[in-house]
C-alpha cells in the first residue's frame, strides 16, 4: 500500500516541500531509499527500522520503498526520519491516512523512537504557512522556534508513538507558544565606561554603530582595539520585526537558534583569523550552509588581527560588502545567504606591532611595514569607511577614576539618529545610511558649493576613488544625523574626511 506524508528541506535559507512516499509491497524483504538523499538521509533507513521496532510495531518482512520527492534535489540530514517513519505506518494502515492532509512534520528519531531537534523549523513553519496547512509537527526541543508563525499550529511531539496516536485521534499534541526574545550576544557586563581616553575612537564607534558603517581599528597591542570592537553591541539598536526574523531564519537554517524564539539583539560574531573561506562566507559538503557573515546579517562581523587572515578569505568579502549578500554556486543549483553587516576589523600597524608608538620602540624596517599593511588590499580597504588609529592610553588617562561616557547614552543618540534615516528611508527597504546607493546619495547627501570645491581638492590630492567619495558622503550624512542636522555641513564632511586619514597611508 502506498503513503504520502509532507515534509520540507531548506535550501539556503528558504523551505521548499518534500514528499515523502512510502510503498509498502510483497516482494524481496528489503528498505530501498531513493530521491537525491546523502548519507544521513540513507542511513534513516537504520534508524526507522530501530524506531519501530523498539514502539512497538514489527515490520512484516516487506518490500519497502521510500522516495523523496522531488528526486531532482539533494537532500541531506537526519530530518525526514518522522515522516519516512509515519509513511511506513499509514502504508501499512497503523495511522489513518486522511490524518495526514496538510500536515507537515519533520524530526530525527533515536533508536529508541524518541525525536531529536533538527535545524530549519523557522524556514518551514513559514513554508507551511504559504501553502495553507493545517498544523505542523516537530520535536519538542526545536518547536518553539516555529510558533514565532503564529498563524499556524506548531504541535510539540517527544517520540514516534506520541506522533501515532495523534494522527489516530487517540491524544493531543501540545501547541507551542512563541517564547520570551532571545537575547544572544550579550555582552554582559560590558559598557563604553570602562573605556578611558580614547574619545576620537569612541567618536568613531558612536558614527560606526549608527549609520551602519564599516569600520577599521589600527592600533598597538592592548591599545583597546578588542575592547573597544566588543562593545559595539552595546550601543546598536534592536532589532526590528523585519530584521528579527531575517535574522532568526538564517540561524534556524543553520541550526543555530537552539529551540528558543526570534532573536532581538543585532548578532555579533568574531571568527577567529584561521577561519576557513566556506567557514566565513558559507558552503561546505553537501547542501551550503550558512556562513559567518551571513550569521552577522543586520549586526556586526568582528574580524580581529585583519592581515593575518588568508588572502583568499579577505578578498571574498568584497562582494557582500557592496551587495550585502552572497551567492554560492553549486552544479545542481545556487543558494543565495542575506550577508548586510557592519564590519569591524583590527590590526596592528606592523608586525612587532609598535610602528609609530610613543612607549616602544618598532623593529621592523620600512619595507617590512609595507609587506605586512600590503596584505590588506586597496578595494578591501576602500570599503572601510572609517579608518582609525587607536593610540596606546597612557598611564594617568588608564588609572582616571572618573567613568567615561556610558553605553546607554551614547545608544540613545544612536536611536535618535537611527530614528531619522528610518523616516528618510520609508518603506524602501533601506535601515541605515551606510545601504544608501548612489540615487539615495544625490538625493540625501548634497553639498554646497564651498564643501563641494572642498571635497573635491582631497579627492584629487589623496586619489580616492569614487567609491570613497561614495562612502564619505555616507559617513557625513551619519554624522549630520547624530547632530540632527537636516543638511551636511563643513564640519561634518571635515570630520568624514579625516575618519580616512590612513586610507591614502596604508594603500
Amino acid at each position: 500500500m502506498l503513503a504520502k506524508v509532507q515534509s520540507a528541506a531548506v535550501l539556503g535559507v528558504e523551505a521548499y516541500g518534500v514528499c515523502a512516499e512510502v510503498d509498502v509491497t510483497m516482494g524481496l524483504p528489503g528498505f530501498y531509499l531513493v530521491g537525491l538523499g546523502a548519507g544521513a538521509v540513507k542511513e534513516g533507513s537504520v534508524r526507522v527500522r530501530a524506531a519501530l521496532d523498539h514502539s512497538g510495531w514489527k515490520i512484516p518482512p516487506r518490500k519497502v520503498t521510500i522516495n523523496l520527492a522531488p528526486a531532482d534535489v539533494r537532500k541531506d540530514g537526519a530530518a525526514f526520519d518522522l515522516p519516512i517513519a509515519v509513511g511506513v505506518l499509514a502504508a501499512q494502515e497503523i495511522v489513518p491516512q486522511h490524518a495526514l492532509q496538510d500536515v507537515l512534520m519533520m524530526g530525527e528519531l533515536s533508536l529508541d523512537g524518541s525525536l531529536r531537534r533538527v535545524a530549519g523549523g523557522l524556514p518551514i513553519a513559514l513554508y507551511a504557512r504559504a501553502r495553507g496547512a493545517r498544523a505542523v509537527i516537530l520535536p519538542r526541543a526545536c518547536a518553539a522556534e516555529a510558533a514565532a508563525i503564529r498563524e499556524v499550529p506548531v504541535l510539540a511531539a517527544s517520540s514516534l508513538p506520541e506522533v501515532a496516536a495523534y494522527l489516530r485521534g487517540e491524544q493531543t499534541l501540545p501547541r507551542v507558544e512563541e517564547l520570551p526574545p532571545q537575547e544572544r550576544n550579550a555582552i554582559g557586563d560590558a559598557d563604553l565606561a570602562d573605556v578611558r581616553g580614547l574619545e576620537y575612537v569612541k567618536l568613531a564607534l558612536e558614527v560606526a554603530a549608527a549609520g551602519s558603517h564599516n569600520l577599521l581599528l589600527i592600533g598597538a597591542p592592548g591599545s583597546g582595539k578588542s575592547m573597544i570592537a566588543r562593545r559595539l553591541p552595546t550601543i546598536l539598536p534592536p532589532l526590528d520585526e523585519d530584521e528579527a526574523l531575517q535574522t532568526s531564519m538564517i540561524y534556524s537554517a543553520a541550526g543555530k537558534l537552539d529551540g528558543a524564539s526570534l532573536i532581538r539583539r543585532r548578532p555579533f560574531r568574531a571568527p577567529h583569523q584561521d577561519v576557513s573561506l566556506a567557514g566565513l562566507v558559507g558552503g561546505g559538503s553537501g547542501v551550503p550552509k550558512p556562513g559567518e557573515i551571513s550569521l552577522a546579517h543586520n549586526g556586526v562581523l568582528f574580524l580581529d588581527e585583519l592581515p593575518e587572515m588568508k588572502r583568499t578569505v579577505l578578498e571574498a568579502l568584497r562582494q557582500p560588502l557592496e551587495e550585502r549578500r552572497i551567492t554560492i554556486v553549486r552544479a545542481r543549483h545556487a543558494i543565495e545567504f542575506p550577508a548586510a553587516f557592519a564590519l569591524v576589523a583590527a590590526m596592528n600597524p606592523c608586525p612587532c606591532g609598535y610602528h609609530g608608538s610613543s612607549l616602544r620602540n618598532c623593529i621592523c624596517d620600512s619595507g617590512r611595514v609595507r609587506r605586512y599593511r600590503g596584505r590588506i588590499s586597496g578595494p578591501l580597504l576602500d570599503r572601510l569607511d572609517l579608518q582609525v588609529e587607536v593610540p596606546q592610553v597612557d598611564y594617568k588617562a588608564l588609572t582616571d577614576s572618573r567613568a567615561g561616557e556610558a553605553s546607554a547614552t551614547v545608544r540613545d543618540r544612536v536611536l535618535a539618529a537611527r530614528e531619522i534615516q528610518r523616516r528618510r528611508f520609508g518603506g524602501s527597504g533601506l535601515h541605515a545610511n551606510a545601504q544608501m546607493g548612489p540615487k539615495q546619495i544625490g538625493a540625501w547627501c548634497r553639498l554646497d558649493t564651498a564643501s563641494s570645491t572642498h571635497l573635491g581638492r582631497i579627492v584629487q590630492k589623496r586619489g580616492i576613488s569614487a567609491r570613497g567619495v561614495h562612502r564619505i558622503l555616507r559617513v557625513a550624512r551619519t554624522i549630520a544625523d547624530l547632530r540632527t542636522k537636516p543638511a551636511i555641513e563643513r564640519q561634518d564632511l571635515q570630520c568624514a574626511i579625516d575618519f580616512r586619514a590612513l586610507d591614502q597611508e596604508l594603500r
